[in-house]
Formats: C-alpha cells, sequence, structure tokens
C-alpha cells in the first residue's frame, strides 16, 4: 500500500503510539484531533466528530485510516457512523478500534458501528481491545498515589493489554490488506484479578498498593465527586459488569497474529511506566 494514512484521535492513549510507530517506519501521516495539535513529521488537521465539515477535509487524498472514539462520548454508535460513512463514500480503508465483548450483543454501540461498517463495503479491520494496561497511570492514577485502586471489578479477573501493542496492531492492519475483513481480540498474555494488578503496581512504584473493591454507586460517587459527568461515571460503572462476570478473563493470540510479536505482560508494563506512577 502507498498514499497517506489518517490517525484520528491522534494525541491519545493509543494515537500516540500508533502516530510515532508510522512515523518510525517512514509513513506519510495525518494526525487529527480538535484543536490539531502538530505532530513533528506529520500533518495535522482539525477534527471533530460533531462537526462533518472537518470529516471530510480529514480524509481527503488519504487511502488508510485508524478510527477511534475518544472517551467521555455517550452517542457511540452516531459518532461513530459519521465517520464510517465519510470513509466509505472515499472508499478509504478503516481499522476501527472497538472494545472487547462488542460481538456478543448486536444492541451494543459499538457492536452497531462495527455491523454498519461492515455494511458500507469499504475495506475494513476491526480492532477489540481488552482493558488497557494504561489506565492505571491515566484514570486510576490518583488513586494508585493514594495506595488503593477502588473499581468496582469485585474478584473479575482482566487480561490487560498495553496501548503500544494496540497500536503495534492497528499498525500491522494498515500496512496489509492480508487482515481486511476480520475482527481481532486483542489481550495481554495473562488474565489477573485486581489484586494481583496492585501487588505488581506496589512493586514498581515502591509502596503499599492495595485493591479495594466497590459497588457501581460508591464508584459513581467518587468519580462525579472528582468532576466526571453523572452520565458518563455511570457509563464507565456500567462497563465493569463484564469484568465481574468474567467475560474479560480470557486470552487470545490475536496481537500475535497481527504483529509476530506476543504482547506485553503487566509486569513489563509497570516497569516501563514506573516513573509515571511513581510522579
Amino acid at each position: 500500500m502507498s498514499g497517506k494514512i489518517l490517525v484520528i484521535g491522534a494525541t491519545g492513549t493509543v494515537g500516540s503510539h500508533l502516530v510515532t510507530q508510522l512515523l518510525g517506519a517512514g509513513d506519510a501521516v495525518r494526525v487529527a484531533s480538535r484543536k490539531a495539535r502538530p505532530v513533528q513529521g506529520a500533518e495535522s488537521v482539525p477534527f471533530d466528530f460533531a462537526d462533518a465539515n472537518t470529516h471530510a477535509a480529514a480524509f481527503e487524498g488519504v487511502d488508510r485510516a485508524f478510527l477511534l472514539l475518544p472517551t467521555g462520548h455517550l452517542d457511540i454508535e452516531g459518532s461513530l457512523g459519521r465517520v464510517i460513512a465519510a470513509a466509505a463514500a472515499r472508499r478509504v480503508k478503516l481499522v476501527l478500534m472497538s472494545v472487547l465483548g462488542a460481538d456478543a450483543d448486536d444492541a451494543n454501540p459499538y457492536r452497531r458501528a462495527e455491523i454498519a461498517l461492515a455494511a458500507s463495503g469499504t475495506p475494513h479491520v476491526i480492532l477489540r481491545p481488552n482493558w488497557f494496561a494504561d489506565n492505571f497511570h491515566s484514570f486510576w492514577l490518583a488513586g494508585i498515589r493514594q495506595g488503593v485502586i477502588a473499581v468496582p471489578a469485585a474478584e473479575g479477573r482482566t487480561s490487560f493489554i498495553d496501548a503500544r501493542d494496540i497500536a503495534a496492531s492497528a499498525a500491522a492492519a494498515l500496512r496489509t490488506d492480508r487482515f481486511d475483513g476480520q475482527a481481532f481480540n486483542l489481550t495481554g498474555p495473562e488474565a489477573l484479578g485486581y489484586a494481583q494488578a496492585a501487588t505488581i503496581l506496589s512493586a514498581a512504584t515502591g509502596w503499599p498498593i492495595r485493591y479495594q473493591p466497590v459497588e457501581d454507586a460508591a464508584f459513581i460517587a467518587m468519580l462525579s465527586g472528582a468532576g466526571v459527568p453523572v452520565d458518563y461515571a455511570g457509563f464507565l460503572a456500567a462497563i465493569f459488569h463484564p469484568v465481574r462476570e468474567g467475560w474479560t478473563a480470557g486470552v487470545s493470540g490475536d496481537v500475535a497474529t497481527l504483529t509476530g510479536a506476543a504482547p506485553r505482560s503487566l509486569l513489563a508494563y509497570a516497569a516501563d511506566n514506573a516513573a509515571r506512577l511513581r510522579g
């Protein structure tokens, strides 16, 4: 393949790693973000999910694109659907980042977006990552620095995946048509409970961190007290239901299938991000 690659959400957790990997490989990259933040070596354009006028300009002259919906959006199907339509109208190949387990229920908004993408006729690959290891140095960082991870996961286990491995999987899917029309479940190499994760993070930071399971209501109150909108806090609480049910404990070999390399463990993630975790 040749031509320019568009990365939507280029300044976020996965997108920033993907841009670095693509530029490192010599690909021509256009980065899209709300404020068109400049990235050295790439072309920057403004992109707003709510403004269709920014969609056409972003897709002009590209033949492949990576699409994810940043956190904070509740209209998942509509937001992704508008961008999928814009890409399909221009026959741009899309690598869509969905979520693990979306295919279990056709009513799931991410699944609805997947179905719309498949029906669009444009070349595509769907990536369904599990919970990010990187959440520990972003969403849960304040708690970690206070020595506690308080989430409504009960005793559920998760095969946490490093965002660098998601980005590598996306890069692989963008560079070849060999995976077109397929969906991949992206996981880390092992499933761990949050208590086990706390032990690993304790060793990396050098101070004791414990896991404190909480109920949904307490979790929502904690997030809303920190300034998260109540509706979105409720959404975040709801997505822990699959964790409690054991649906996030599976381990797949899809990262290796896409990239040729095994995914990083949570132990490796913690070692690489110890400075961030410690602050």
